[in-house]
């Protein structure tokens, strides 16, 4: 079975840290001002890439083999 993981990749050159991941993540996979500090919660809802008024949030499913 097929176990599903999430990388969360915040470019730096867009960001302008306003803190609306760390707001919409329901995970608390962000830092107030927009940076990864838990990746390995993200359960890949992509609010944080749909929310992001500069484009600066992507994440990316991984699947690793049990």
């Amino acid at each position: 079975m097929n176990k599903k993981r999430y990388a969360v990749v915040v470019d730096l050159r867009l960001c302008k840290k306003c803190g609306i991941c760390s707001f919409i993540c329901p995970k608390d996979v962000f830092s107030t001002y927009g940076d990864v500090i838990n990746s390995t919660e993200c359960s890949g809802c992509k609010q944080c890439e749909i929310y992001c008024p500069d484009f600066a949030v992507e994440v990316i499913k991984i699947t690793e083999e049990e």
